[in-house]
């Protein structure tokens, strides 16, 4: 049974003015047990909408979101999962290690595991040294990393996390992939939002892009970047240059010259390589980026 199952999922509501806002519009996901799947948009294409939607903020105006099989939203489905919202605030009065002690006890965690896991997850996040400040101290990266910890405390099967790097600097970006990668190696379900491609080509399975409430594609992103390969950068000997003047040549230093070449001509490329006894020092594709990817798919929508 799919971690996460939705089926024509459409939410439509009315802004300020009264006028009718569509959200979302028929979106059908599976989400596969063991996988991260990243759910990839531009600002307002519904994703945090969606994210609600699973975890019972919001109800949907047609459709259906499931949970391990339950509708989503019923507190039996609520258990298995650890959510992230975009914004998450806490009673900031409050130290991480008490905040931690109420969520454990409202998962029905006794004291000895509630003091053992969250030990575990302060130090995973690295707000141990913070564990007895008052919330209302915390930097708003801070803030986010507490927000990682409280889903990580009852040790759920799914993890719902909505925009879950915003707002780190780049050393609690790198923390938070290594916590999903961690994760996935233990057979957890990553669910996450975000519109930062790096983010899903480091730790993603499986991407989706939605654009405008409506899903565009579902594709793995393996798969992306094998076939967004549009050539090979190869370094070699800069006294064979002569050799190459077929191709996109330039000089990288007196030694050693750098090849552009292209996908379909790699293999003759190579057999010249080979049968002049070219020493070929370093081979790295070239490819169209997932960043790539996803601005065409964008441009072509909103065109």
């Amino acid at each position: 049974m799919n971690p996460i199952s939705i089926e024509g999922l459409t939410k439509v509501y009315r802004d300020k003015k009264r006028r009718r806002v569509t959200a979302l519009q028929g979106l059908d996901l599976q989400i596969e047990a063991g996988e991260v799947f990243g759910f990839l948009g531009p600002n307002g294409a519904g994703k945090s909408t969606t994210i609600k939607t699973l975890v019972g903020q919001i109800q949907s105006t047609a459709g259906c979101a499931k949970l391990f099989g339950i509708a989503a939203g019923d507190p039996r489905a609520r258990r298995r999962i650890g959510y992230l919202p975009e914004n998450p605030s806490f009673y900031d009065f409050l130290t991480a290690k008490e905040y931690l002690s109420l969520v454990g006890r409202c998962f029905g965690m006794d004291r000895s595991a509630i003091e053992r896991e969250s030990e575990r997850v302060l130090e995973l996040v690295d707000l141990h040294p913070a564990a007895k400040r008052k919330i209302q101290g915390y930097s708003k990266g801070m803030v986010q990393r507490l927000g990682l910890a409280q889903t990580l405390l009852h040790d759920p099967d799914l993890f719902i996390l909505d925009e879950p790097m915003s707002g780190l600097d780049p050393l609690g970006r790198a923390l938070v992939k290594q916590v999903m990668i961690d994760l996935r190696r233990r057979g957890k379900t990553i669910f996450f939002s975000t519109h930062v491609t790096a983010d899903v080509e480091a730790v993603c399975d499986r991407v989706a892009v939605l654009v405008g409430g409506k899903l565009q594609t579902v594709n793995r992103v393996s798969e992306l970047l094998e076939k967004g390969i549009e050539g090979y950068v190869i370094q070699l000997p800069s006294a064979t240059a002569g050799l190459w003047s077929d191709f996109e040549a330039r000089p990288q230093s007196d030694d050693v010259c750098e090849v552009f070449v292209p996908r379909g001509k790699f293999n003759s490329f190579m057999a010249i390589a080979g049968r002049e006894g070219v020493e070929v020092q370093l081979i790295e594709p070239r490819r169209r980026s997932i960043e790539q990817f996803f601005l065409e798919i964008v441009r072509r929508e909103t065109e």
